[in-house]
């Protein structure tokens, strides 16, 4: 039989009723007679009909939608559930990040329980399949660049005569590798810009999902158990004299008409964006670019970090688009090996261009793309010998406080609470955040996971 879980009025959870007696002991009645309210309350909350609006479709609000679906006090009898997104589902960083999950994320508080569920979903259905879900190596990398003496052309691909790296490694090679700690079956390194490596990560706790496909997953599975999503500009909030919130007014996508819907219960996921809707929401975006390469050959299932130190003069060549910046002496992209041959890789984020008014609307600066195109194929013959297959941009949020975010709770506002702030583990930390909305709205407290260091009125 599994253990209940009791809560304290701070938050505290305890596994047991000798624990809950012991934190209470020596309470004042007033006390115990509130945290007796305070129960009876979340059962309330469970039984009264409710008008849900979710604001944002990304990983967030998409999951926050599976989880809402799947409480068991959800009736589709007695709640409704919206969600409201400007542009399309996943059309932000939920759509253009790599997915990895690890154990060793951040914060600690939800990790654990958001890897569980990842595995979980997986499991359900059929996520090895759907989204890509499998359990990776991951490691750390120092490596040398090469000069870069590829050209491209338009479309990404190769130029005619361009040779294809047949993935076979001479004695000294091997021994060069192999001296730097370097795993067999991460063969799609170049030898001699290999320095050294240590891994961070095996598939016990590391693991990766495609975002798009698992965050427009998570839409559709919500959807069937009732989820009605809108495409809409979320324009303001509206609560009712000190009651909390009553309403949403948005400006539908397709007709630019604006509809107000009624509200219980909002939860703000918008990301970047949050601020927008919900103004003492701390949370500003930082553009972020990637692209997909499709190597030349298979590679193996690593997730890299890398520190690459360039060759002099570096980036100087013709390419598919000159930088218009000087490149830094040390580069740190990431490469992520993803199912179905295809290889994901990102660069620095920056400030230089405003966040957009919708996802639909982000800037892709083609130079730093092709930055980080130049600098995976300084160190593998694989990626640089493969296609390019997308160039893009997004914007990651980030919490404007010293806490750091994310942030997951109630803001002070009846009915209002917010789920934001991820950086760039929104897609690891979704499910967990999900999980722990459900038992907000429905519960009236978070059970899974104590996480009182990322309530949102902490700072606001």
């Amino acid at each position: 039989m599994k253990d209940a879980i009791y809560c304290t009025l701070d938050g505290e959870l305890l596994r047991s009723k000798s624990q809950l007696l012991q934190t209470t002991h020596g309470c004042t009645l007033t006390r115990i007679l509130a945290l007796r309210r305070f129960l009876q309350m979340g059962m309330a909350l469970a039984s009264d009909p409710k008008e849900i609006v979710i604001i944002g479709g990304g990983i967030i609000g998409c999951t926050s939608a599976y989880f809402l679906t799947r409480h068991p006090a959800y009736d589709t009898s007695k709640h409704k559930i919206t969600l409201l997104e400007a542009s399309k589902i996943a059309g932000g960083a939920s759509g253009k990040a790599g997915g990895l999950l690890a154990l060793w994320a951040y914060p600690r508080n939800i990790v654990p329980l958001s890897y569980r569920l990842h595995a979980q979903l997986a499991n359900e259905h059929g996520g090895e399949s759907r989204w890509g879900y499998r359990q990776i190596h991951c490691g750390q990398l120092t490596a040398k660049g090469r000069p870069n003496e590829r050209k491209e052309t338009l479309n990404g691909k190769p130029s005619k005569g361009e040779s294809v790296s047949l993935n076979k490694r001479d004695g000294k090679a091997l021994g060069k590798v192999t001296a730097a700690g370097l795993p067999e079956d991460l063969n799609w390194l170049a030898p001699e810009s290999v320095q050294s490596y240590y891994e961070m990560g095996d598939p016990d706790t590391t693991a990766q999902v495609h975002p798009y496909q698992f965050t427009t997953a998570m839409a559709e599975l919500a959807a069937l158990k009732g989820l009605n999503i809108i495409l809409g500009s979320v324009t303001s909030i509206e609560t009712a004299n000190g009651e909390g919130v009553k309403s949403v007014t948005y400006e539908e996508k397709a007709t630019k008409v604006s509809h107000t819907i009624p509200a219980t219960d909002v939860i703000v996921s918008a990301g970047p964006w949050t601020r927008r809707v919900y103004p003492p929401a701390p949370v500003s975006g930082m553009r972020a670019h990637s692209v997909t390469i499709t190597p030349s050959v298979p590679i193996s299932a690593y997730a890299i970090f890398t520190e690459i130190l360039l060759p002099p003069g570096f980036g100087n060549k013709d390419t598919f688009v000159k930088s218009k910046r000087p490149h830094n002496k040390t580069v740190t992209p990431e490469i992520y090996a993803r199912p179905n041959n295809e290889a994901y890789a990102c660069g620095e984020g920056d400030h230089l261009v405003p966040l957009p008014k919708t996802t639909e609307d982000v800037e892709t600066d083609l130079a730093r793309c092709q930055d980080i195109v130049d600098y995976v194929s300084s160190i593998s013959d694989e990626l640089k010998d493969g296609e390019v297959t997308a160039r893009q941009a997004c914007y990651l949020p980030n919490v404007e406080a010293a806490s750091g975010g994310p942030l997951i709770g109630q803001t002070g506002v009846k009915g209002l609470l917010l789920a934001t702030g991820h950086t760039c583990w929104g897609i690891q930390n979704g499910p967990g955040t999900g999980k722990l909305i459900s038992e907000f709205v429905f519960d009236g407290m978070a059970k899974s996971a104590s996480i009182g260091s990322l309530d949102p009125r902490k700072v606001m």
